[in-house]
Parts: structure tokens; C-alpha cells; sequence
């Protein structure tokens, strides 16, 4: 069913197994010139985001760099100021509540069940503390826990994500890449979340440990009931972790559905371009042949008209150029933001 406003993508309905809804979520960055500062225009980092989240699914959202996923990820925590929009996330004490409009001190509550896994675990981790002090920093912050309990709730965590208490004493400069993401992996469940966004939490890691790593989130999600945003630009990585899949190009969502649909039968040009980049495992298997896209990434604060990716597109058509597609339902579950995306055979990977 598409939408009545084809430059949005409609906001989801409220479902009761939704822990997140995102509605019409927008980030404009000013663009100030002259010796007064004046506001010239606006990069639109992320424009009219809608998506809905349920209990317990790991939700993928993918694109090239640039694309506006990192930032939707931490206006979804108010780690940064959102332009518009909604974020309504289902507390387990406060019920449902809009995060955006949240008071300091309920939002403080509410960041007990929203917390982060970020990129860079050599960066995310202060070299002058200490694994408890840095683990234990959430719950000090919070007023959860003190003395031998937080000492006792940092333990239990480093237990659960493959490390031993004896730990708590060290620096993170004596811990391997790998390492100092469980460490940054256990920060984040330390005050034990319903939701938790992951910022590309394997892109800066060895590809031998990147496995260990998903295997190891997904095990604390069969245990502990946790809910996933996964920001990650591979794909292969994402057909491996989610249930669902986004797609964003410049700031907007251009097609999302389960993984297995995604995949094996996209709706829409960039989908089926992204995937046609994912490594085959044997260079033997034939499969279809690498798409190289033609110029570059639209620029956010001066996109060109009608679709965002027609400059790009092997398929555009006079229509591409003049109007903005509507997002539509092509199948159950499955939506794309193409006009023809009803029409196109694209090619997706082997099931």
C-alpha cells in the first residue's frame, strides 16, 4: 500500500510486540556562511525516517558511508538532537514514551533499557581507566549499584561476555581488538537493556574474530531477551545477525523486509548494486557479475530531484527524474521506494 505523501515513508502503526517506533525522524545540519554566520541551507542527514522495531529482532541497517545510518542510531538514544520526529520506545517502568520529548531525569531512566555498542573499541574506551571504573560508569551514573554490588554486577558481566573478573583491574591498552569490544559490548549490557544499538560493532575487528563476535551477540540475545538495531555497511556480516534489513541512501529509507527476502529478491536498484558487492565464498560458483555504480553519492545538502538515486541508476527513466517515488508494499512485509519497482527483475544473492 503506498503512502499518501510519496516523500515519506509512512509511520508505522503501533503493534504490541513494538518495543521502538520511529516516526518521520529528521536531521538537518545547518550550513552557516559570511562573517555573520548566517544559515545558507541545511545537510539533511537523515530525512523522514519511519520504522517500527519488535521485541526481541534484530533490525539491520545498512547503506554506504554517509548514508545517515549512524546518525538515525543515536537520535534513537538522544545521543544527538533530532530536527523532527518521533521516537516512542516501550519502557518497562515509564511504558510508552516519546524519547524525544523526555525530561533529563526520565531520560536518564529510560537509558537504562537503551544503551550503545560503539564502532571503535580502541577509541570508545578511556585509556586512563580501569574495566571496572568503565563498565561500572553506567551504573554509578545511574545510581544503580555501588561499592562490592557494582563490583559484584561488573563481574557477573564480564562472565557473560567470554572474560574473567580478575580483569576489572587492568587498562584497556593491554587488551586485543577483540577483547576490548567485549569489554565494550559488556558496558552496554551492564545495566541490563531491553534495546541496543550497534554502531558497526565488527568493522574495525579482524575478520577472524568479527565471527566470534556476532556469534557472542547473538547468545546474549537468546539470554538475555535483547533487542537489536545493528548499523553495519556489510552485508554479509547482516545477512548473518538480522531478521530485518533497511536500506538507506542520503538520508532515506529505500527499501526494507526480512533478510531472506531482502535478499534473494530486491525491489530496488541500490539494494540489488549493494548486493551484488558481497564476496563470493567460492571463486568457482558463478554468480551474477559485480554492478559498479556510476558517479558519486548524492550530495545531502543539495540532492537532485525526483529520486535520490536516479543520477546513479542503470534503470532511471524520465519519471525518476521529475518525481519522488512513493513507498509502497510490493509484497507482504517487503517495501521499496523505486516507481518501477514492481516491474524490475533484479538480481539477489544465492539463498
Amino acid at each position: 500500500m503506498a503512502s499518501e505523501n510519496g516523500n515519506a515513508s509512512p509511520s508505522p502503526s503501533p503493534s504490541p510486540s513494538s518495543l521502538l517506533e520511529i516516526n518521520n525522524l529528521k536531521k538537518y545540519f545547518p550550513i552557516r556562511r559570511g562573517f555573520f554566520k548566517r544559515t545558507v541551507g541545511y545537510v539533511k542527514a537523515v530525512d523522514d525516517v519511519s520504522l517500527q522495531v519488535n521485541e526481541g529482532e534484530t533490525l539491520g541497517l545498512v547503506g554506504e558511508s554517509g548514508c545517515g545510518k549512524t546518525t538515525t542510531g543515536r537520535m534513537i538514544l538522544r545521543a544527538i538532537p533530532s530536527t523532527e520526529g518521533d521516537v516512542f520506545f516501550r519502557d518497562p517502568d515509564l511504558g510508552r514514551v516519546n524519547v524525544i520529548e523526555l525530561d533529563n531525569q526520565k531520560l536518564n531512566q529510560v537509558r537504562r533499557n537503551m544503551r550503545m555498542i560503539f564502532q571503535d573499541p580502541h577509541a570508545s574506551l578511556n585509556p586512563r581507566m580501569t574495566i571496572l571504573e568503565l563498565i561500572g560508569a553506567p551504573l554509578r551514573a545511574m545510581g544503580l549499584a555501588k561499592g562490592t554490588e557494582l563490583e559484584d554486577r561488573v563481574a557477573d558481566t564480564l562472565g557473560l561476555v567470554g572474560l574473567a573478573p580478575e580483569v576489572m583491574r587492568r587498562y584497556p591498552h593491554a587488551f586485543s581488538g577483540g577483547q576490548r569490544q567485549r569489554i565494550g559490548i559488556a558496558r552496554a549490557l551492564v545495566c541490563q537493556p531491553n534495546l541496543v544499538v550497534a554502531d558497526e560493532p565488527v568493522s574495525a575487528l579482524d575478520v577472524s574474530v568479527q565471527a566470534q563476535i556476532l556469534n557472542l551477540l547473538q547468545e546474549l540475545q537468546d539470554q538475555m531477551g535483547l533487542t537489536y538495531v545493528f548499523v553495519a555497511h556489510d552485508l554479509s556480516v547482516v545477512a548473518h545477525i538480522c531478521d530485518r534489513v533497511a536500506v538507506m541512501y542520503v538520508g532515506k529509507i529505500v527499501e526494507m523486509a526480512s533478510t531472506l527476502e531482502l535478499y534473494t529478491n530486491p525491489k530496488h536498484p541500490y539494494t540489488e548494486a549493494l548486493l551484488s558487492a558481497i564476496p563470493k565464498p567460492d571463486p568457482r560458483r558463478r554468480g551474477s557479475a559485480r554492478i559498479l555504480l556510476e558517479g558519486e553519492v548524492a550530495n545531502p545538502a543539495d540532492p537532485p530531484s525526483g529520486c535520490y538515486f536516479h543520477p546513479r541508476c542503470a534503470y532511471a527513466q524520465d519519471l525518476c527524474n521529475q518525481q519522488e517515488p512513493a513507498w509502497e508494499e510490493v509484497a507482504p512485509g517487503h517495501f521499496a521506494k523505486c516507481h518501477f519497482a514492481n516491474e524490475l527483475e533484479l538480481a539477489g544473492v544465492v539463498a
